[in-house]
């Protein structure tokens, strides 16, 4: 999937995603997010991989990824035979106070969450735009096809506003790598997203909704090269 949020380069996402690289080391399995800021930290492990001889096994989470970290030749594996990698970076699409992440951006939010909370330790890399007091972004679902009305109508009742995501007027829906429709859905300003995951998850039919509860820490690039770096409060 296309990330929705890829931009031109940027020197806050380079600076993020190449910090993160610094955290792997020899003989890790890394879970390997989908979007245009962790596509720096693909890049720059595909660098240490040739030039430093840095031996690691990737778990991508869309085909994107898995075409990126290809090209830069990781070599990659998988959840059934590594359940548990030792990290998963990602990037988002918002960042709250408290950690809570929107993705989604990319339709690839089910794999990556899959992916994520089966990891030991799971980071975030963004630029400082993607952080806020509060989450109030559209949070993208995750729905079988044959659901979407009963999800739509569901969602409504929820107090949300759910579109279909499309790839074009004249392509239609966007399709997932899982075969399925994506929803945006807007809920205005998120003031508990730990009760609105529940609700999401209980709706027959969704597959997976885009609000993260697991990050560990946040790596946030700045406009000058640094890296800031913020880890949930115990």
């Amino acid at each position: 999937m296309t990330d929705r949020n890829a931009s031109t380069d940027s020197p806050e996402k380079r600076a993020a995603g190449i910090a993160a690289a610094k955290l792997v080391s020899p003989g890790m399995v890394v879970g390997l997010g989908t979007g245009s800021t962790v596509a720096y930290t693909i890049k720059e492990l595909g660098r240490r991989v040739r030039e430093e001889g840095l031996e690691i096994l990737g778990v991508v989470t869309s085909y994107q990824s898995e075409a990126l970290a290809i090209e830069a030749g990781i070599q990659l594996t998988t959840l059934a035979q590594h359940p548990e990698p030792d990290l998963a970076i990602d990037g988002a699409d918002q960042i709250d106070a408290g950690l809570y992440a929107i993705k989604g951006g990319g339709a690839a939010h089910t794999r990556e969450k899959i992916v994520s909370v089966s990891a030991k330790r799971f980071l975030v890399v963004a630029d400082e735009s993607k952080i806020g007091k509060q989450l109030d972004r559209t949070v993208p679902v995750e729905v079988l096809p044959f659901a979407k009305e009963l999800a739509v109508k569901k969602l409504w009742e929820l107090g949300g506003k759910p579109e279909l995501r499309l790839a074009s007027r004249k392509d239609g829906p966007v399709i997932t790598d899982n075969g399925n429709f994506v929803l945006d859905v807007g809920f205005g300003v998120i003031g508990d997203p730990e009760a609105l995951a529940l609700k999401l998850s209980s709706i027959p039919g969704v597959v997976e909704h885009g609000i993260f509860s697991n990050v560990d820490e946040v790596y946030i690039g700045k406009k000058d090269g640094s890296v800031e770096v913020i880890t949930k409060q115990a």
